[in-house]
């Protein structure tokens, strides 16, 4: 069984060494991955793709992140030269045409865990999520958003990011909390589903969106490929439910992860958990079906993870979970199911 953490136990795991998580470990090992042209997955979750760094299970990584917009367009909007990060120019001059897409998402990765194989889980702790700039920026066009008809033209705002107070300035009398995540975390899909466009999310994960997957979260994703192959990008500085108009407040961020490898115990769908609530997730171009695998999905978490019945688990469900819509963006909707902890005996 895949072992979810409490509260007190995931806050112990963060203060611990890696090297503890079980007994007779290898020393585990702390890694940082930059971004340049050949550490970058630009648009893809791709099963044959080469990893741009290999760890092992207990490891942790420090990866660089990028926004998705690129060194003409923010500075065409405002953005001084010296604020757009020299890594965002190289990646743009330097990773050919042939190997970008068909998504539009810069993904750092992939990186390959050690021993994971198809019918494994690969348990993902974010550690730790700090801004790389200090700001970041929302944008739609023609044919994106919710309301696509209502504005059907381009417009890009940049949002200055005040990173002592983690705040963002949105506008006069309008200042945002922070609470950065990152859009996009998955892993390589089956081989017969070929490279994976990075915009809808899917049993792979990928571009969730979801706004509850900040530092002291845990991921759980289900392993198709050889090594597994995560990649991670589309940092956001906040976002609403829905992100209705096509993008959050986009920005760089920099992420700290842990990889825990769980042999022979393959999640049947991406979860996750927060110190607070055990998550379910359901993707689908429809956003009834995608609300349908949510709940299924959360009917199967507490019948197996918990040993409720599938009615009573059905029930709890519908008594104490709430159903929110993640994003309706991304032609595969998202919808999770938030389950409290604190309604389970300690």
């Amino acid at each position: 069984m895949i072992r979810h953490l409490t509260s007190a136990a995931l806050a112990a795991t963060l203060a611990c060494s890696a090297a503890a998580l079980s007994a007779g470990a290898a020393r585990a090992e702390t890694f940082t991955l930059l971004v340049t042209p050949s550490t970058v997955a630009w648009g893809n979750y791709d099963p044959a793709g080469k990893p741009a760094l290999t760890v092992k299970s207990g490891d942790t990584v420090m990866a660089h992140t990028l926004l998705t917009n690129n060194p003409t367009g923010l500075k065409a909007n405002g953005v001084p030269d010296d604020q757009i990060e020299a890594s965002l120019k190289d990646v743009y001059a330097n990773v050919p045409a042939a190997a970008r897409g068909p998504g539009g998402h810069i993904l750092t990765g992939p990186i390959a865990v050690e021993g994971a194989e198809p019918g494994d889980t690969l348990e993902v702790r974010i550690l730790k999520i700090d801004l790389a700039i200090p700001y970041a920026y929302n944008g739609f066009g023609p044919g994106t958003g919710v309301l696509r008809d209502d504005f059907p033209y381009r417009r890009t705002k940049i949002i200055p990011l005040d990173r002592e107070k983690m705040v963002a300035r949105f506008g006069p009398n309008i200042t945002i909390p922070l609470h950065p995540f990152f859009g996009s975390m998955g892993v390589a899909p089956p081989p017969e589903l070929g490279k994976w466009d990075s915009t809808p999310p899917t049993v792979i994960g990928g571009n969730m969106d979801n706004k509850e997957l900040v530092a002291g979260t845990t991921l759980f994703l289900p392993v198709f490929v050889k090594g597994g192959l995560f990649e991670v990008g589309d940092g956001h500085a906040g976002q609403g439910n829905g992100e209705v108009d096509v993008t959050a407040m986009e920005t760089s961020l920099v992420g700290t992860f842990q990889f825990i490898l769980h042999k022979g115990e393959k999640a049947p769908y991406p979860r996750a958990e927060t110190p607070t609530h055990y998550i379910a997730m359901g993707f689908d171009d429809d956003l009834a079906i995608a609300t349908q695998k949510a709940v299924r999905n959360m009917v199967e978490f507490l019948v197996t993870q918990k040993g409720l019945s599938r009615d009573d688990a059905y029930a709890l469900t519908s008594v104490a979970g709430d159903v929110d819509v993640t994003e309706l963006v991304d032609r595969n909707k998202g919808v999770h199911v938030m389950m409290p902890k604190a309604i389970f005996a300690k």
